[in-house]
């Protein structure tokens, strides 16, 4: 293999219609490929040792390059290569943007047996970001129905459901509300916000990547997020657990918190 090479957006997803150009030290082309549905280049023939520049292109993303060296053997590893959306780290406009919960997942991950993890998501959400000019001042607010909790077994969800965790009759919303934002790099930031579940209200802080703004098919203007947390249960007096024979605990301490979110433009969602 001559070249290889990965391409993937900051949040993760291949970018299948990039072409990785790479050229010498002259500036002359001495490769040219595209990436395959996986994001991935690999390219046939050996290229001369030395060193070369490797420029990934695609459409709605900036160009990103790259010096690559090749060593006695004729091959050049070029490793992720991380595009990002056309526009670079240009913010979403001022104003008010609603949660679209059909293109938004709350999802939520624990550890089971101390071996493995499950997977939950709540289906029932919603809210609104406030984008300030000065987007330190921004607020966020989400409410999600606490008996919206999906785990794919219904057993396991009844009992997520009961007065042991959620305790969905007596407390049936979980809310979340910021009241900060500290930049944490170029497209991230720490949002400080107080969530009440289960009755108690405690301060959790975000993390937040911004992925990018653009138009949708139904004529509004989107912008993208994802978010992580990790939550102590017991900070939400949601102590039950099961110890078994071995003193391991069948279900973790923590939540592992992750959500990736679409906002329209606007008041209300369309599409």
């Amino acid at each position: 293999m001559g070249l290889r090479a990965q391409v993937r957006t900051r949040d993760g997803w291949a970018v299948q219609h990039a072409v990785v150009t790479v050229t010498d030290m002259t500036g002359t082309q001495v490769l040219r490929a595209a990436a395959d549905e996986n994001g991935s280049v690999r390219t046939d023939g050996l290229l001369p040792a030395g060193a070369y520049t490797v420029i990934v292109t695609a459409v709605g993303y900036a160009p990103a390059a790259s010096t690559a060296l090749v060593t006695a053997s004729g091959r050049a590893e070029a490793g992720t290569v991380v595009l990002a959306r056309q526009g670079g780290v240009e913010l979403p406009p001022p104003g008010t943007w609603s949660l679209d919960p059909v293109h938004s997942s709350v999802a939520a991950v624990a550890q089971h047996l101390g071996i493995s993890s499950v997977h939950g998501r709540f289906t029932e959400f919603g809210g609104r970001i406030e984008i300030a000019e000065n987007v330190q001042h921004s607020r966020v607010e989400a409410t999600i129905a606490s008996a919206s909790i999906d785990t794919g077994n219904a057993m396991r969800d009844k009992h997520l459901c009961s007065a042991d965790f959620l305790d969905v009759e007596a407390f049936p919303e979980i809310v979340y509300r910021s009241r900060a934002l500290t930049p944490a790099g170029p497209d991230r930031w720490t949002v400080h916000g107080v969530l009440t579940m289960h009755g108690i209200a405690r301060d959790v802080d975000l993390d937040l990547s911004y992925l990018g703004t653009g138009p949708d098919p139904w004529g509004g203007v989107r912008a993208a997020f994802h978010a992580s947390a990790e939550l102590r249960r017991e900070d939400f007096a949601m102590n039950y657990n099961q110890v078994l024979q071995a003193g391991i605990s069948a279900i973790g301490t923590t939540l592992r918190v992750e959500l990736d979110i679409q906002a329209v433009q606007g008041d209300s969602v369309q599409g």
